[in-house]
């Protein structure tokens, strides 16, 4: 078991990728991404954060019981760099 042998070496959280690719595309939020966070989940006890793709409230709302941490770099960094910091701010409470 590969997985449980990589999370035996984390410490904090495990980050979990999405998807395959680059980041700041588009992931699909899909029974497929279900099943690849419970075999996560199954591999160790330490918290789950997953990203790539991660970029709007739906986005969040499906990952709430299957991880504990919404990774959301890419279109943070988009914002911020578009619209500023108070932008940010504004729209990581549009999150909760």
């Amino acid at each position: 078991m590969a997985m449980k042998y990589l999370a035996s070496l984390g410490r904090g959280f495990i980050y979990c990728m999405a998807r395959k690719g680059v980041t700041g595309a588009q992931t699909d939020f899909s029974e497929q991404l279900n099943q690849y966070l419970v075999l996560c989940r199954q591999a160790t006890e330490l918290p789950l954060a997953l990203g790539f793709g991660v970029k709007e409230k739906s986005d969040v709302e499906f990952l709430k019981g299957k991880a504990d941490i919404a990774v959301i770099g890419s279109e943070t960094l988009r914002i911020f760099e578009k619209d500023g910091i108070d932008d940010v701010w504004a729209f990581m409470k549009s999150l909760r």
